[in-house]
C-alpha cells in the first residue's frame, strides 16, 4: 500500500467545502484541517504509483477551490503503536 501525504491550498470561503469533496475521493481516506501556510492535508492511500497521479492529478487538483497541492509519498510508517511493539520485552 503507498501512502501519499498531500498539502492543499485552498480558497479560504470554501475550505470546509474543499475538504469535504476531497474527503469524498476514492483513494483519499483522510483530510486535516490544519494551521499554518497550508490549508488541509490529504492521505492517500493506494495501491500503485500510477494511482496516486490519477488521485492527485486526476481528482484532487480538480475540486473547485484548490489554489495548489504539494504530495509527498510515505517511505516508511512509525507509531507509538509500532514503537512499543519494538522495544517490548514481553510480560
Amino acid at each position: 500500500m503507498i501512502t501519499a501525504i498531500v498539502f492543499i491550498k485552498a480558497d479560504v470561503a470554501q475550505i470546509p467545502e474543499v475538504a469535504e469533496e476531497v474527503a469524498s475521493l476514492d483513494g483519499v481516506s483522510e483530510v486535516y484541517s490544519v494551521t499554518g501556510v497550508i490549508d488541509l492535508i490529504a492521505l492517500v492511500r493506494v495501491r500503485s504509483h500510477d494511482q496516486v497521479a490519477e488521485v492527485v492529478t486526476g481528482r484532487v487538483n480538480k475540486v473547485p477551490g484548490i489554489l495548489s497541492t504539494e504530495t509527498h509519498i510515505a517511505f516508511r510508517t512509525y507509531s507509538s503503536h509500532d514503537l512499543e511493539a519494538a522495544f517490548s520485552l514481553g510480560d
